[in-house]
């Protein structure tokens, strides 16, 4: 039996895919920094093997499979291929593993993991299936009926993936280290357009998605009544969002789902329109209301009356979704931002936009920025972000218990770096002190 091994295997996408192979049967194992990752406990319960990185770990017949993050010289990838051991990259092995399997690529500059999220957990009611969830989260099966993933866009890695459906939620200008402009990005979509086989679901309220050119028949979702699918009658209660959904404007079914947010109503109009079109009954559809949510998604606890939301949002248009979303199930508290900027480059490009997004929050809190180990950070600081919001503060990690003065508030975390060392902090700095 071929042992993979995973250089890199905390990443999110690679654990996802550690998890696939393992459940498939597959002789698995992975190396990484020492480093504790959200992703580590789950590869740990099904005693997959995690080495620090070395060349010994490089051994004849295995297959390597490396992370994105990592380059060519990196230790082990220059042993796995001086020794000429079969070698993929994390998207490469993605593209042909897929190829087993009725494929649905979930793609977009924002909503990918959310989205990916609710279509495995709908697709799971009614069949066997594999998916691979941008939070780290991956399940095989070997008589799986669908593979539905995640397709990111960064380095226009997904066009090593020709997926029998596509899901793509939005076109929105990020990833400016690589992308050069809006109509960079949408040049990367066209051609992921060109690379599916059967069949596009797009939102249908995003200009940019409008003008994509199709060889395989494309369906429209989301408000307007142009979109072949459409969500009306929306109303928002205690437990949720309820919303009528029209198909060709044809009333088709009510629908309830646990979130808030007019993005989380699009996500899920777009799992509804794969799923009818592949025939899946109304009663699994409906069965979407029993989402528990990704990792790192709007995840929330409780300490004392605070309410503590970690999320993932790190771009301004995600920023303003979260809080939106945040307001729409707490109306009456007072929402607290804690935001840390993930790369220089993210930041120095949308400064306005960020401080535009955060100034929706009752207060914000800023952290110091998460830069890439791949960027040079100029002279650009988190101060440059503070003078754009009034009444901002910066958060030290070692004096998060300034963030106690707010009391019965939201404490929203945002950021895709290691903002969640501000949140565990504040969760320690409460626990009371025993003499």
């Amino acid at each position: 039996m071929t042992t993979y091994h995973f250089i890199g295997i905390k990443g999110t996408g690679m654990s996802a895919l550690a998890h696939i192979l393992a459940d498939s049967g597959e002789s698995v194992q992975g190396s990484d920094v020492e480093k504790r990752f959200f992703t580590q406990a789950s590869l740990e319960q099904k005693n997959i093997p995690i080495l620090p990185f070395s060349e010994s770990n490089i051994k004849e017949g295995y297959t390597i499979i490396a992370g994105n993050a990592f380059s060519e010289d990196h230790i082990e990838i220059k042993e796995a291929k001086k020794r000429g051991l079969t070698f993929y990259w994390y998207h490469e092995f993605l593209g042909e593993w897929l190829k087993n399997y009725t494929s649905i690529a979930v793609t977009g500059a924002h909503g990918k993991t959310s989205t990916t999220g609710l279509l495995a957990h709908v697709l799971d009611q009614a069949y066997p299936i594999s998916y691979l969830i941008g939070d780290g989260t991956g399940k095989g099966h070997v008589d799986s009926m669908y593979f539905a993933f995640e397709a990111c866009e960064y380095r226009r890695h997904f066009l090593a993936y020709e997926p029998d459906y596509a899901i793509m939620t939005n076109i929105d200008f990020d990833h400016p280290d690589y992308f050069t402009s809006i109509d960079d990005v949408f040049d990367a979509f066209q051609s992921m357009a060109d690379r599916v086989k059967k069949g596009i679901i797009a939102c249908g309220d995003d200009e940019q998605l409008q003008r994509i050119k199709t060889k395989v028949p494309i369906m429209y979702y989301g408000f307007e009544d142009t979109n072949d699918f459409q969500a009306k009658n929306i109303n928002e209660t205690t437990d949720g969002t309820t919303f009528d959904v029209f198909v060709r404007n044809t009333f088709y079914e009510t629908i309830s789902i646990p979130m808030y947010g007019d993005h989380n109503i699009l996500n899920a109009l777009a799992v509804i329109a794969i799923c009818h079109y592949e025939g899946i009954q109304a009663e699994d559809i409906k069965k979407i209301n029993s989402f528990k949510g990704v990792k790192r998604r709007f995840t929330e606890k409780t300490l004392g009356n605070q309410v503590l939301i970690d999320d993932y949002a790190h771009h301004p248009i995600e920023i303003s979704a979260t809080i939106d979303a945040t307001r729409k199930k707490y109306p009456t508290k007072p929402i607290v931002a804690i935001f840390q900027p993930h790369t220089y480059t993210r930041t120095k490009t949308f400064l306005q936009e960020f401080a535009d997004s955060l100034a929706l929050a009752d207060h914000v809190y800023l952290c110091d920025i998460f830069g890439s180990a791949r960027e040079d950070s100029g002279k650009l600081t988190i101060h440059h972000l503070q003078q754009l919001i009034s009444d901002s503060s910066i958060l030290d990690v070692d004096y998060t218990d300034v963030l106690q003065q707010h009391e019965d508030s939201v404490l929203l975390f945002m950021g895709a770096g290691d903002i969640q060392k501000f949140q565990h902090a504040y969760e320690k700095s409460q626990i009371p002190k025993t003499n």
